[in-house]
């Protein structure tokens, strides 16, 4: 992918909260920091140092004007978890940020304290990027349309079930109001994704989550994930690719308890 404009080095946006070992919590497409771990942020803020940056068109981070560099975006988790004073960090990501977070780990090991996974994958397959391809031309057509596609798709079995004709009208008019042409960038970045030659380079503990529902990244992608990761922990729970929005006390359950159990090694 050739570039026009120079690569971005800044640190992005972020939410900073609470004292202790460094946790950064990275976002999924289309959402941002505060959408995708304001639970977990506030219920980990009493013993982690908490960074959830924005990825480049979220919160008050810039839209990359040429394709977003996903080493260079790797480098700025980094500068931005560094400019809050974290040298090392447990490290969260989901969807679009458990890539991220992937290409953090393999270029920065050093960093990474451990790495928790949720809806990763390695490559993105031609399905993938026929899928995020129609998700950009839906977001430049009318965002609603966007909305009612990821609702169906990205929401599990479980939650879908449950809504009446209102639960669906308040959930579309939430996602649609998460959604402008500032992600297009991410959503060109998720339909090109390829870390086959990083994903051996990590080193650090590693749990891959994977949602059993999830029709937008299906779980064979995070078996892949696990199995190019050494030494990965591999968990599999009920849910859609939304887990951390359909079932949070769930999501975060796990995520903490991994963290935490690591945290306690490193303290040796």
């Amino acid at each position: 992918m050739v570039r026009t404009e120079p690569v971005r080095t800044e640190p992005l946006d972020r939410i900073v909260a609470g004292t202790g070992p460094g946790l950064v919590l990275l976002h999924g497409t289309g959402a941002d920091a505060a959408a995708n771990w304001g639970p977990l942020v506030d219920a980990v803020r009493d013993r982690y140092t908490v960074v959830a940056p924005n990825l480049p068109g979220a919160g008050a981070t810039p839209v990359d004007l040429a394709p977003i560099d996903l080493d260079a975006l790797a480098d700025r988790v980094v500068a931005t978890a560094r400019s809050a004073g974290l040298e090392r960090f447990h490290l969260v990501g989901h969807s679009l940020g458990a890539v991220v977070a992937t290409a953090v780990a393999a270029r920065h090991p050093a960093a990474v304290t451990s790495l928790v996974l949720h809806a990763g994958w390695v490559r993105s397959t031609p399905r993938e990027a026929f899928m995020f391809d129609l998700w950009a031309r839906l977001l430049r057509t009318d965002p609603a349309l966007l909305a009612r596609q990821l609702i169906l798709t990205a929401m599990g079995p479980g939650l879908l079930g449950s809504l009446d004709d209102a639960g669906f009208a308040e959930l579309a008019a939430g996602f649609t109001a998460m959604l402008d042409d500032r992600i297009l960038g991410q959503l060109e970045l998720d339909a090109r994704v390829d870390l086959r030659d990083a994903v051996g380079r990590v080193v650090a503990p590693a749990l891959v989550l994977a949602s059993a529902d999830d029709q937008v990244v299906p779980p064979h992608h995070q078996r892949e994930l696990a199995g190019a990761v050494s030494g990965a922990e591999y968990l599999e729970v009920p849910g859609g690719h939304g887990l951390p929005f359909e079932d949070p006390a769930r999501f975060f359950a796990i995520v903490t308890e991994y963290v935490d159990r690591q945290q306690a090694r490193a303290r040796g």
